[in-house]
């Protein structure tokens, strides 16, 4: 543990001792909101001289930063606070109103997956097509056909028009060809948000092979395991203005807090235990963001205590994406006495099992509660909802847990 914390530390000197790959100084966008919109050449004639009032929506608000090469950069924020907006700007989609952005090295945007694609054309056709449209020769689309398919995993419907693809299946198909483009500097917004567990790993394990290649990627996300697994550093945008800028750790908290904040409630703390972030990882402490079903898995969460406990108890539960609560874990099923905790305290927990959960998306939330006081209490001093995200996969039973099973026959 030591020597992988000596590694980031030095990967992070040698990213900031860099000639930026991405810089942006002052970047401004705004956009015009008219109060009345005319559709038809009619609509236009019989308004023509009516007043085209408008208002103005600032999207972003001088932008400043830097990212070195090889940097796997997050950009993090609520719904509406200018993230598409910053990299569609970088992109060249969105003309820059004020500053400047520059881009040193071929770009590729993972923006709009799928922009080009024609649903009466096969995916053959398509493939060709988009490749092209993003910069590669007719020769190297042709030379990277078949890496794209067999990427995808849709070698069986290559001839099949793309109307009849169903969302996830586009998306793989808009994914594979935009990472055979050999790019410099990687625009990436929200684009694991379709598709099934099986490929958003592989997905994943894609990012770690451009990461370690020295790609510069700059990463959209609503998911703080992502932050915290793949980037160096990242900012926050909150209503079009940069509001922090630095490490995972930093930047998922202050997310988090503005996630939150307008509910007038601090979502990590209800009392005497404040949930500070759970994670996933290996039994080797390696963070992770899906799970094979069957595999040893610790499930994990930081708590910093504001009061002094005598002898809190520790939960966390596992909920699927519909809500549904899956599997709960309990200190006080599996432990002795555990307190006293002092105020000021920070303690990690950690849980590990066999996971034997269906797949899907499941979220973790951690509790600290009175030891005793059953799950109606579990909540009592400190409780997070869906802070983490984990993917399981597997074979598909359509149960919630596959629970090994001893088999016998006997014939009669």
């Amino acid at each position: 543990m030591a020597s992988t914390a000596l590694d980031t530390a030095d990967r992070a000197n040698r990213l900031l001792a860099a000639e930026p790959a991405v810089a942006v100084r002052g970047l401004s966008k705004s956009f015009r909101l008219p109060h009345q919109r005319y559709y038809t050449i009619k609509e236009r004639a019989l308004h023509a001289f009516a007043a085209r009032s408008y208002d103005e929506f600032h999207a972003l608000r001088d932008i400043d930063f830097e990212v070195a090469p090889g940097e796997f950069f997050g950009i993090v924020g609520r719904n509406g606070s200018g993230k598409s907006t910053l990299l569609k700007c970088l992109a060249g989609i969105y003309s820059i109103d004020r500053g400047d952005a520059d881009v040193h090295g071929r770009l590729s945007p993972f923006i709009e997956l799928g922009v080009g694609f024609h649903p009466e054309l096969t995916a053959r056709d398509n493939v060709i097509i988009n490749a092209i449209l993003l910069g590669l020769t007719r020769r190297e689309a042709r030379e990277r056909f078949d890496a794209i398919l067999e990427f995808a995993e849709l070698e069986d419907f290559v001839d099949l028009k793309l109307k009849n693809y169903s969302s996830g299946m586009s998306v793989r198909l808009g994914f594979s060809v935009a990472v055979q483009l050999n790019a410099d500097v990687l625009l990436v917004d929200e684009v694991l948000a379709v598709g099934d567990v099986a490929f958003q790993r592989k997905c994943f394990d894609e990012f770690d092979r451009m990461k370690a290649e020295g790609r510069t990627i700059l990463f959209v996300t609503h998911d703080m395991g992502s932050v915290e697994r793949f980037c160096d550093r990242g900012l926050v945008l909150h209503k079009g203005e940069l509001v922090a800028i630095g490490p995972p750790s930093e930047i998922t908290r202050t997310y988090r807090e503005l996630n939150f904040g307008d509910l007038g409630e601090d979502p990590g703390r209800r009392g005497a235990a404040r949930i500070l972030r759970a994670w996933c990882e290996t039994p080797d402490g390696e963070q992770v963001l899906t799970s094979q079903q069957g595999e040893e898995l610790v499930a994990a969460f930081e708590v910093l205590f504001e009061e002094p406990l005598d002898d809190p108890g520790f939960w966390l539960i596992f909920r699927n994406d519909v809500g549904h609560t899956i599997f709960t874990a309990a200190s006080e099923l599996w432990t002795g006495r555990l307190g006293p905790f002092a105020s000021g305290e920070r303690v990690t927990v950690r849980m590990r099992f066999v996971n034997r959960m269906a797949p899907s998306r499941y979220t973790l939330t951690p509790c600290v509660g009175p030891r005793g006081g059953g799950l109606q209490a579990h909540d009592r001093f400190g409780r997070r909802d869906d802070v983490a995200a984990l993917a399981v996969e597997g074979p598909v039973t359509g149960a919630v847990l596959n629970v090994p099973v001893q088999v016998e026959v006997e014939r009669a």
